[in-house]
């Protein structure tokens, strides 16, 4: 993977889950380096595998250093499940 800069929007983050989501709706959440978290939204491109992404847009990804992303489940019958977290690294632009 190449690196992801501060204010790209040419990206899209994509999570394995390692469950079925056959009945069920995902978000992306996120802690920002600066402490602040939130979360994505998200769509299932394979439920079977549980596959998930979010198209980044402009102005969402603004801050540089670690950020840290994990999958939140929402099954149909209300159960829910967090996903392992990964942390990436976010550049300013023209580092190297």
């Amino acid at each position: 993977m190449g690196k992801i800069f501060k204010n790209q929007s040419a990206l899209r983050i994509t999570l394995k889950t390692f469950c079925d989501l056959e009945d069920a709706t995902a978000v992306i959440r996120y802690k920002k380096p600066n402490g602040k978290t939130g979360e994505f939204s998200a769509a299932v491109s394979d439920a079977v595998k549980g596959v998930i992404f979010h198209e980044v847009i402009e102005g969402e990804i603004d801050f540089s250093g670690w950020w840290v992303f994990w999958a939140y489940i929402t099954f149909g019958d209300g159960r829910t499940a967090a996903g392992e977290a990964a942390n990436v690294y976010v550049w300013n632009e023209g580092k190297g």
